[in-house]
């Protein structure tokens, strides 16, 4: 007899399986410039031919041109 307690959400089978929700491929965008994975619906800037994801903006911005951000007291 299967109980309530021992069915779990498609979803939830599916990370198991895959590691992944949905389609891989279609999930995938590529890289920014330090390497990070970029996925479908992640935020991005793009400096000329450059992609940086927006997570690594302020880290892009300190390394290539020295920009720092502070917060006035």
């Amino acid at each position: 007899m299967i109980m309530l307690r021992d069915l779990e959400h498609p979803a939830n089978s599916e990370i198991n399986r895959k590691g992944f929700v949905g389609s891989e491929c279609s999930a995938y965008a590529g890289t920014d410039y330090f390497g990070t994975d970029i996925l479908a619906n992640d935020d991005i800037a793009i400096d000329g031919d450059v992609i940086i994801l927006k997570d690594n903006l302020e880290r892009y911005l300190y390394e290539v041109y020295g920009i720092t951000f502070q917060t006035i007291d």
